[in-house]
């Protein structure tokens, strides 16, 4: 395969020399390498100004990071063989790390596979494709797919909005073989059905996984309330783990469904309950009946999603965790997650403070969690760094 050439600026080298993977546009010799005479999705030869090649990388002309490597040797451009063995590396740290085959498969950049994320529900995959490199190869990656995990079927999940960076229609289909609309997982001995199809994402969030597990030990006999709950990876863990009470709530109707769902996949049906509303709203109603509860789950949606937002995502995780402090007990367990990568984790924990602070509370940190290991972070892109869970223990001293 021959390729164009894409020539840096020099000094532009160091980050890539680093370990970074991305190249920005103002990196670039466009004297030498106009943007302009690139297309989305192409495949292109990473030059040094020295002309020294730096490997390969999938192009995007038009947005800010215009090109991110995916080898470091010309040799190995993107094919099915080099994604058979990028797969099988990603493959080999989810059987290290975990028993059973419910994770996410492939995690992008940390996978050195810009552009894609696989979910493994079991003998099922779901796959979202966020790059136009990796929509041109979209055959290959369910072949190699197919060759490494011989799944039952593979689903095309491509209906969200990182695709619009890249100019690419949405859409969603089986690539595969069949896939039903709910698929099973387990996580931290607990059941769950997934709406793959028509779900959030991928139909569940592996990320929380670990911390999920980190709740279980607080919660037996305790009345638990579970907001932006989706379909219950909180709130039906905690009465697993033996929580009195549980409590869900969401802005989706369909949502809590699957909370119901799954609660009596579990055999705790009889303890959990779901509240439909919009949260800020539902915490407020709740805190004007009197309700309190031992333990708060705060697992908002990314209240930052760009750098502009970060003032107003900063007051707004404030105020979410101000109302869940306010529904606790004398002494109860706040957890406050956050998705938003630009959100980092002391700002977190000094939001948890100063919520605390405001309602005359002392707050004790008892423990912190990110993601998991089938999200593994990539040492060079703090990015890939994006999850936070801070365990608080609250109460009037």
């Amino acid at each position: 395969m021959t390729l164009s050439s894409l020539i840096l600026k020099p000094q532009c080298d160091r980050r890539l020399k680093l370990g970074h993977l991305w190249i920005y546009s103002n990196e670039v010799d466009v004297e030498r390498s106009p943007l302009r005479n690139f297309e989305a999705g192409q495949q292109v030869r990473i030059e040094a100004s020295s002309g020294k090649c730096l490997g390969i990388a999938l192009m995007n002309p038009a947005g800010l990071i215009c090109a991110r490597v995916i080898s470091r040797d010309e040799q190995y451009p993107l094919d099915k063989s080099l994604l058979v063995h990028r797969i099988k590396q990603a493959l080999g740290l989810r059987t290290l790390a975990f028993d059973q085959p419910y994770y996410r498969l492939v995690y992008g950049d940390s996978d050195l596979l810009p552009g894609l994320v696989v979910d493994r529900f079991g003998d099922y995959l779901v796959v979202q494709i966020a790059s136009a490199g990796m929509e041109r190869v979209k055959e290959q990656v369910v072949e190699a797919l197919v060759q490494v995990l011989k799944p039952e079927g593979i689903l095309l999940s491509n209906d969200h909005s990182a695709r619009a960076l890249e100019q690419l229609p949405e859409y969603v289909e089986v690539a595969y073989g069949s896939i039903p609309d709910q698929v099973e997982l387990v996580e931290n001995g607990t059941r769950f059905l997934a709406p793959v199809a028509g779900g959030q994402k991928t139909g569940w969030f592996y990320d929380h996984r670990v911390n999920r597990a980190q709740l279980q030990q607080y919660v037996k006999g305790k009345r638990v309330l579970d907001v932006f709950s989706y379909i219950g990876g909180w709130g039906v863990q905690a009465a697993v783990a033996g929580a009195a009470e549980v409590v869900c709530v969401d802005a989706s109707a369909s949502a809590l469904e699957g909370v119901e769902r799954n609660a009596e996949l579990n055999g705790v049906i009889d303890r959990v309950s779901a509240i439909h509303g919009k949260a800020i709203d539902v915490l407020k109603h709740l805190i004007a009946e009197g309700e309190r509860f031992d333990v708060v789950v705060l697992d908002p949606p990314a209240f930052i999603k760009r750098r502009k937002d970060q003032k107003a995502g900063e007051a707004a995780y404030r105020h979410i965790n101000e109302l869940g402090i306010r529904l606790l007990g004398r002494d109860g367990l706040l957890v406050a997650g956050s998705c938003s990568m630009h959100l980092g984790k002391d700002t977190l924990v000094d939001i948890v403070r100063a919520a605390g602070r405001h309602l005359d509370r002392h707050v004790q940190i008892i423990g912190q969690g990110g993601q998991g290991a089938d999200h593994p972070v990539h040492p060079a892109i703090p990015e890939t760094d994006y999850l936070k869970a801070v365990f608080a223990r609250v109460y009037i001293p």
